[in-house]
């Protein structure tokens, strides 16, 4: 008798989980991933455009598209607006350049409470850290196996 109640109760919590589990569409995730990434593309694309457009040549303007592009993100960030964009848009709205600011710019707001030394200036890079380790790390291991295939004649 014991033994049927909890097959029932197991059942029962089955149920309740597969009904509150969220289900994911891979490819409906993608595409909104894609339409983010590629809107957040064609505004720095545009800022891009407008600055030469202007007279600043190709290193100045992706400069001054690299500054806006942080700047709105940041904006958006203190906004409240970034992480709904992100959660919207997944991987699209990690874009290198904007997702890295809104990491760093979440920290520095989560944190102002502790202090400017404490909190902000300890833990603005709580999320963005190991972002750098490990994309330095890589860069460095890819460089290096790239020198040596190179070296061997893989490469030409």
């Amino acid at each position: 008798m014991a033994t049927e109640q909890q097959k029932q109760k197991q059942k029962e919590y089955e149920k309740y989980v597969k009904e509150i589990t969220p289900t994911h569409s891979l490819p409906r995730n993608m595409a909104k991933a894609f339409l983010t990434g590629g809107l957040i593309c064609v505004i720095g694309q545009f800022i891009l455009n407008f600055a030469k457009s202007r007279g600043l040549d190709q290193e100045m303007a992706g400069s001054w598209c690299s500054m806006i592009l942080i700047l709105l993100s940041v904006i958006l960030t203190g906004l409240n607006l970034y992480p709904k964009i992100g959660k919207f848009g997944g991987a699209g709205a990690l874009v290198p350049i904007t997702g890295f600011a809104n990491s760093v710019a979440a920290s520095a707001i989560e944190y102002k409470a502790e202090g400017q030394v404490f909190g902000i200036g300890c833990k603005i890079f709580t999320i963005a850290g190991p972002v750098i380790l490990y994309g330095i790390m890589s860069s460095w291991i890819l460089g290096l196996i790239y020198y040596i295939l190179k070296a061997i004649g893989v490469f030409v």
